[in-house]
Formats: C-alpha cells, sequence, structure tokens
C-alpha cells in the first residue's frame, strides 16, 4: 500500500487504542511487521532478521495487530447501498435491468494448514486442503461480508443457508425486492439470483463464431457473469496482494481464519483511501477466466416454494425485457 495509506491505518489504530507504542517497537513497525508477514508470506526467523527483534516479540505483535485489524471488520465490511450501484447505472447493457442488485456472492477456497485427524472434512473436490470463504462484493470490489472457515468439503450453497439461518452471523439484511448476484452452485430464490440452467453460462462461452446469444435466457446468463466477474476480480486483488492467503500457513487454524478477515479489512481500506491502487487498477476495464466446477451443483435443500416463484418471475422478466431490448434496438449486448 502507498505511504499515506499505510499511516492511516496507524492512526486510525492508535486513535481507537487498538494498538500502543511500546518501548522497543512503535504501533508503525508492529503493523510494518504484520503486512510483511501476511503480504509476502515470510517466516518468523525472515522477520527476526529483518526487523531484529527475537521470535517472540515477531509474534505477539503479530498477534496483537490481527486482532487489532480484525476488531475494525464491523466498521470496514459494511453493508452495501440500496441505490443503483453506478456500474450499473451507467451501463445500459445492465441498467435498468440490474438496478436492484446491489452486490455479488460466491465461495473462495484458501489453502488450510490442519491436523491430519481433521484433513478428509477439509479436502476439497479438487483434493486440496482448504478452507472455504463466504464472501460478498459490491461492484466497486469491495468487501461486504466475509465468513471464513468452514470445511474446504463444505458446499457453498450450504455455507450461505447456514449463515442466513444463524442470526449471529450479522449477513446484512436485503430489503425487499433488492438481490445478490450468484453463481449456479446456489439455488435461485428471492434475495440471490441466480444463472439459468442448462444454458450457456461462462464468458469463455460466448467467444468465437458463437458469441451472439441465440435466446433471453442465453442473454441473461452473459449479462449476469459479466456483471459477477466483479468477485472474481476482488478474490484476486486479495490473493495478488496477500500471497499467505494462497499458501497454507502454519498457524493454528483460528489464526488462519482470522487473517482472511484481516485481509479483507485492508482490502478495502485501501479501496477507499487510494483510488489509483496499482493492483485495483490492474483488475479494471478487464474479466478475470473463470471456468465452471461441475461438481458444485445447486442445494435445493430448505428452499421455499414462494420464495423460487418469486426469484424465477423476477429473473423471467428482466430477461424478456433486456432480450426485447436487445432484438428491437440492436443495444450492444
Amino acid at each position: 500500500m502507498d505511504k499515506h495509506v499505510f499511516h492511516k491505518l496507524c492512526d486510525t489504530l492508535r486513535q481507537r487504542g487498538m494498538l500502543r507504542d511500546t518501548a522497543g517497537v512503535m504501533i508503525e513497525e508492529q503493523l510494518a511487521i504484520f503486512l510483511n508477514i501476511i503480504g509476502h508470506n515470510e517466516r518468523n526467523r525472515v522477520i527476526q532478521e529483518r526487523f531484529q527483534h527475537s521470535g517472540e516479540t515477531i509474534s505477539r505483535h503479530f498477534n496483537n495487530v490481527l486482532k487489532a485489524i480484525k476488531s475494525l471488520s464491523r466498521e470496514f465490511l459494511q453493508p452495501p447501498p440500496l441505490n443503483t450501484p453506478p456500474e450499473i447505472l451507467r451501463n445500459n447493457r445492465f441498467y435498468p435491468y440490474f438496478k436492484d442488485c446491489i452486490g455479488v456472492i460466491d465461495g473462495m477456497h484458501i489453502p488450510a494448514h490442519v491436523p491430519a485427524k481433521d484433513q478428509s472434512r477439509f479436502r476439497n473436490r479438487k483434493g486440496i486442503l482448504s478452507q472455504n470463504v463466504l464472501a460478498a462484493c459490491t461492484f466497486d470490489l469491495q468487501f461486504i461480508f466475509v465468513y471464513p472457515g468452514w470445511e474446504g468439503s463444505v458446499a457453498d450453497s450450504r455455507v450461505l443457508r447456514a449463515v442466513l439461518d444463524d442470526p449471529d452471523q450479522n449477513f446484512p439484511n436485503i430489503p425487499e425486492g433488492k438481490y445478490y448476484l450468484v453463481d449456479s452452485g446456489y439455488s435461485n430464490i428471492e434475495g440471490f439470483i441466480a444463472p439459468y440452467q442448462g444454458v450457456r453460462y461462462h464468458l469463455h462461452e460466448y467467444r468465437g463464431a458463437n458469441q451472439l446469444p441465440r435466446s433471453a435466457k442465453e442473454l441473461f446468463n452473459h449479462r449476469h457473469a459479466f456483471l459477477r466477474n466483479a468477485i472474481q476480480r476482488s478474490f484476486d486483488v486479495l490473493k495478488a496482494r496477500f500471497p499467505i492467503l494462497k499458501l497454507a500457513p502454519q498457524y493454528a487454524f483460528h489464526i488462519q481464519r482470522d487473517i482472511v478477515i484481516a485481509a479483507c479489512v485492508i482490502h478495502n481500506h485501501i479501496r477507499r483511501e487510494e483510488r489509483n491502487d496499482w493492483l485495483f487498477t490492474g483488475v479494471e476495464g478487464r474479466t478475470v477466466e473463470e471456468f465452471p466446477d461441475y461438481d458444485d451443483q445447486p442445494d435445493m435443500q430448505l428452499t421455499s416454494s414462494i420464495q423460487e416463484q418469486i426469484a424465477s418471475s423476477l429473473r423471467d422478466s428482466i430477461a424478456a425485457a433486456m432480450w426485447s431490448d436487445f432484438i428491437n434496438k440492436w443495444d450492444e449486448w
């Protein structure tokens, strides 16, 4: 992050009393130690040499900073605005069709280090030990909600259902008529609009000779995929900035879980304080390639037929409106 963004975060932690200068280590150095570890995936021994402190001192400040930044999550991970996002409002491919969409939800797998007795539960469909992280983001690439720590073997849809069923998780309330975009691994229910099943969806499927959509469902799926790509770009920026999320760090699992939350807090802080951040500008105007996970089928359990009917009716009306405009006005698709 740029210096002014770093110092702003230091000031916040100091003013709130979340961290204190010690006799030998100022808050700026404490935060620098933490960022070196999660931003370069450095081992304690390397950090000892770089900062000339004992291993115990490094570990203590790492844990203190992690706890402090995690405590900022309620402030930095905010519910989305309820007005139409500018990324939709300014683009006639998406407006007015998706005017009530407030964000995107998806799961992100982070490599995990767990004891042998837990490994079968954490082994995902690709055979990798991981924690499944449920995340929601805005089209401005800021995280709204993050729920890490689920076993890698658990389907995305089950994690979302568990969050919605547990008021203590504080998932932001979805006002009537508003919704998030989700992929085909989730059920299409009120508040969560999924693409049409059995219709080409991923962006790479619309290239070459077959690029034009042939039906209202295909047009809907293409635009849905394009908008939903915001969360893939958010994940890309997050993992590029914090390489510790690409490898399984040998910390206790609750520390691995908290690192994800802290990384998302810092991600949002940078997005708010430096609009020209190099990692964010690197993903502007482009899509991140995403390929389907054929094992991730929608979870049909515990969904209300009324919820499904409301969502299906909304999806059909959006698809019909955009197809009519596409056919009659030959709008860009």
